[in-house]
């Protein structure tokens, strides 16, 4: 069985399973209906993320049996994410408080966690630091805020997918890159996986990724980004790098919020990708500049920081400077009355 043949069946399959859940919303009118804090005003079939989870998740412990992929890396995926996807799942359908969300997050951070190892050392300007249980208590909340900004980001067609897809792909890469082109197979399984949901999900969407898929690629993503530390610590640095759009505009416009005083858990509309897609009246045009921000300024940073050239710190620091000032001037954060 070959890498190429596995990454189309992957590919394929949440393509067609995506297509199954878009006919399944539509019989049990599992809709996004628009209201006042939408980024869309078309009712849309929700849930489609389940694709994603279930043709990623099912090849694993495939990979795990071939002697492919180690088994508790499998466990701490497969266990965790299927955790997170179905808590999702059930707040699609329904409402979970969430006090309830938060406890299922951080027991799926937990058990992630367990099977890796924890938080690897950390290397800061040439300096290695051992954080210990301090170390691992901060990589659940790492892990938690990531699920939970992914889910903050997902707001208008294609943002997600496009983002899960150029982190993966810059992963992988580096992994070519560094001589382990065998760690490369699970993010690039990742990334098909949501190639397949995305032809569905391109702007304009015909179904949307919802809860169960959103949060799902948050945690896997930043498990991702942790194994890739224990392997090289400077990969640590170069994933946060990837990930910066989503980084920076969840936390800045979280951070503005909270000093403002609102409260944080309602929904909004205050994202900078919001107030972008409103100024350019349509999510395609946000969505690309997403994906030329990630290929054309964050996947130079994160290969230089990968590849030893420049500090991690530092890559970030270089990476993130232009990010917060196009949160500033799309309003990131800002109150919405007061801006529309």
């Amino acid at each position: 069985m070959s890498n190429g043949l596995i990454i189309a069946g992957v590919f394929i399959a949440a393509f067609v399973l995506t297509w199954v859940l878009r006919r399944y919303a539509l019989a049990s009118s599992l809709m996004d209906i628009p209201n006042e804090r939408s980024s869309h005003s078309v009712p849309t079939p929700r849930g489609g993320g389940v694709a994603i989870v279930l043709s990623f998740l099912a090849v694993l412990p495939i990979l795990g049996v071939l002697q492919w992929l180690p088994w508790p890396f499998v466990i701490s995926i497969v266990g965790a994410g299927a955790g997170v996807a179905v808590l999702g799942f059930l707040d699609d359908h329904g409402h979970i408080a969430a006090r309830w969300r938060l406890l299922g997050h951080f027991s799926s951070a937990a058990w992630a966690l367990y099977w890796l190892g924890g938080l690897p050392p950390l290397l800061v300007f040439g300096v290695s630091f051992d954080l210990g249980v301090v170390g691992h208590v901060l990589a659940a909340v790492y892990i938690v805020w990531l699920l939970n900004l992914y889910n903050f980001m997902d707001g208008i067609d294609g943002i997600a997918s496009i983002e899960a897809i150029c982190v993966c792909a810059g992963g992988a890469i580096l992994y070519a890159l560094l001589g382990q082109p065998s760690l490369a197979l699970v993010p690039v399984l990742l990334a098909a996986a949501v190639a397949g949901f995305l032809c569905w999900n391109f702007p304009p969407a015909r179904i949307f990724m919802g809860d169960a898929g959103s949060g799902f690629l948050g945690l896997i993503l930043a498990v991702l980004s942790l194994q890739a530390a224990w392997f090289s610590a400077e990969l640590l640095w170069s994933w946060v790098i990837l990930l910066g759009v989503f980084v920076v505009d969840a936390t800045f416009t979280l951070l503005r919020r909270l000093l403002r005083g609102d409260k944080v858990y309602e929904a909004h509309r205050s994202h900078a990708y919001q107030y972008a897609s409103r100024q350019f009246g349509a999510h395609r045009p946000v969505t690309l500049a997403v994906l030329a921000l990630n290929l054309l300024w964050l996947l130079p940073i994160a290969f230089a920081v990968g590849l030893s050239y420049i500090d991690g710190l530092a890559g970030v620091v270089i990476a993130y400077a232009p990010l917060i000032i196009l949160a500033v001037k799309f309003k990131a954060g800002e109150l919405e009355k007061a801006v529309l």
